[in-house]
């Protein structure tokens, strides 16, 4: 379904339905309502770090942070990469989660190499669900750590659900896997009706316990 009129309140009563936009390419005004019949999400309690990038990320050569680059993440998040050429995050998109964003349901999570924005990713938060659009690196596993950190900070906020809308190789192997709709609207109900915190310091001190509980499977090499 495309339509033209869609708010920031109307946005937010979407993802409380399991529904979410998107644009056809970057230029593009028209929105399309997007609901899959397998849903992907990131277990809370599952996800499948690695030794290797859980060192890195415990070394902390690359700090991270959460919402303060939140329109540079969503730009870089819209940029060409191999294999995504072109992108559904349009400037209307930008606009309407860049309002989001200034209420509080949208975030973003910021990985650093110094002073350079190295990968991130950004979501939409409603009570205890936190509803993942779209990441990026800049340097090799800068995504994976960015949400490494996020899911440690919705553990630590009580959030019970990770909505990654679509399942992929770079998702799977971290631990996510595909639900059919209807167990994704039972979660998404069980969700809305936690009150969760959103972590005011995603940094590695902060979080450093919850990282440290992540642990990678069963045959993972060091």
């Amino acid at each position: 379904m495309i339509t033209d009129e869609i708010t920031p309140d109307l946005l937010l009563k979407a993802y409380a339905s399991g529904i979410f936009p998107m644009a056809p390419d970057a230029g593009s005004e028209e929105l399309t309502w997007y609901l899959p019949e397998e849903r992907g999400i990131m277990p809370l309690g599952g996800m499948h770090v690695s030794k290797k990038l859980l060192k890195l990320v415990m070394s902390g050569r690359l700090t991270v942070t959460a919402d303060r680059a939140f329109d540079d993440v969503m730009l870089a998040c819209a940029e060409p990469a191999p294999g995504r050429e072109t992108t559904w995050i349009s400037g209307r998109i930008r606009a309407l989660y860049g309002e989001l964003h200034r209420r509080g349901n949208a975030r973003s999570i910021e990985v650093w190499n110094g002073g350079t924005l190295a990968g991130g990713l950004y979501g939409v938060c409603l009570r205890g669900a936190f509803f993942g659009e779209s990441m990026f690196s800049r340097e090799r596993d800068a995504s994976k750590v960015a949400l490494v950190h996020l899911v440690a900070g919705l553990r630590k906020g009580g959030y019970t659900l990770l909505d990654t809308q679509y399942t992929t190789p770079h998702l799977t192997g971290l631990g996510g896997i595909g639900i059919p709709a209807a167990d994704y609207q039972s979660l998404l109900h069980q969700a809305l009706t936690v009150r969760a915190v959103w972590p005011e310091d995603f940094s590695l001190p902060a979080l450093r316990d919850f990282i440290a509980s992540l642990r990678a499977p069963a045959g993972d090499p060091p």
